[in-house]
């Protein structure tokens, strides 16, 4: 039988980033996708209200409801609606595997992480007061460079970065989506599927702490750390992502779906 597997991809990415990820795990995984509003097929925000995690969240909730039980997979913004999609139906998700979920909240809500919470708050603001001036491509350059590093805007074609700018509004709201988010360490120690957390040991502060905080609130989630990668790992390190995420899910006990 098959076994369901939903991935999620990073803010200002699309499903197309899965591509070798959905090569490389073993047949008897079913592989499929979803994208988050403004980004790839899926349409932009449109609701009479700000969009909140939740609206993510049912995209990947309506595919579930067709397939049953499955496991999730997400990277960046992707695992943190991963995550909580796993707290909102957990009858529904057989296991997560997050690589650096950007759980905001939780360095919002941990009075040790101020310096890490006002790096990401910096991003947004610019990114924002940019796009406020016409400026998209400055926009999307501030949040490649901070993810990726300094410099990585550069080495971007031409139409990578035009399509990095039309999303940037779309990534603007997921970052307003994650400030705005109810979601606590009580919350993830009440998850019993099991997880996965995975990060890069050249990764951005922010990132390095919220799978701390992860690791503090969730002590039967794995956490593992990935040598020489960097926040944006599973794109530019797949094999080495792909092979801890086959190791896992071979390692699940087979259970019935529901």
């Amino acid at each position: 039988m098959e076994s369901p597997i939903i991935l999620l991809h990073s803010s200002a990415s699309s499903a197309r980033q899965w591509q070798r990820t959905i090569e490389a795990v073993p047949l008897r995984f079913d592989a499929r996708t979803v994208e988050f509003h403004g980004h790839g097929a899926q349409p932009a925000w449109n609701g009479s209200a700000p969009m909140n995690l939740a609206d993510e969240a049912r995209l990947v909730e309506s595919l579930l409801e067709k397939l049953g039980s499955s496991h999730l997979v997400g990277h960046s913004y992707g695992g943190a609606v991963a995550l909580k999609v796993a707290m909102r139906r957990p009858d529904l998700v057989r296991s997560v595997v997050a690589y650096e979920p950007v759980l905001f909240a939780l360095l919002r809500d941990d009075p040790a992480s101020w310096r890490e919470i006002r790096s990401v708050f910096a991003v947004a603001e610019g990114m924002r007061q940019r796009l406020a001036h016409g400026q998209a491509l400055d926009a999307a350059q501030q949040f490649i460079d901070f993810w990726s590093g300094p410099g990585a805007w550069s080495s971007l074609s031409a139409e990578r970065r035009a399509g990095f700018a039309a999303r940037a509004a779309a990534v603007v709201r997921q970052f307003d989506a994650l400030f705005n988010d109810a979601m606590s360490a009580r919350d993830l120690a009440h998850l019993r599927m099991p997880l996965l957390v995975l990060s890069g040991t050249h990764t951005v502060p922010a990132a390095r702490r919220i799978v701390q905080l992860v690791a503090a609130a969730q002590p039967m989630a794995r956490c593992v750390a990935l040598e020489r990668l960097g926040h944006m790992g599973p794109v530019t390190h797949p094999p080495a992502f792909n092979q801890r995420l086959i190791e896992f899910l071979n390692s699940l006990p087979d259970l019935p779906r529901r």
